[in-house]
């Protein structure tokens, strides 16, 4: 599909989806179960986000034996999270909890 595209009238209309050129990735192995697993919580930092997180956990706590969970925050939510907060979080939890919550 081009990037717009001239309708009859006369009028210019612009993709907005735009193209992303990358390679496919693996999803990582998925745990058999979340006993005694360390999990994060990625917050995105909307403004219930927290709230609906916190109570995801609670849920999963009443089920399992957790060995730790750990909160980690974006800087926004309109941004990525930054690699160095990725990185951190990979290397300090086994599996990662994280939601939109408008």
């Amino acid at each position: 599909m081009s990037e717009y595209q001239q309708l009859p009238s006369g009028q210019i209309v612009f993709d907005p989806r735009g193209k992303v050129d990358a390679d496919p990735l693996s999803l990582a192995p998925r745990r058999r179960s979340l006993d005694g697993a360390c999990v994060g919580v990625l917050d995105n930092s909307k403004w219930n986000a927290s709230q609906l997180l916190r109570k995801v956990i609670a849920q999963i706590e009443a089920g399992v034996s957790l060995a730790d969970v750990r909160f980690y925050k974006k800087a926004s939510f309109s941004r990525q999270a930054e690699a160095t907060l990725l990185d951190q979080i990979a290397a300090e939890v086994d599996v990662v909890v994280t939601a939109i919550g408008d």
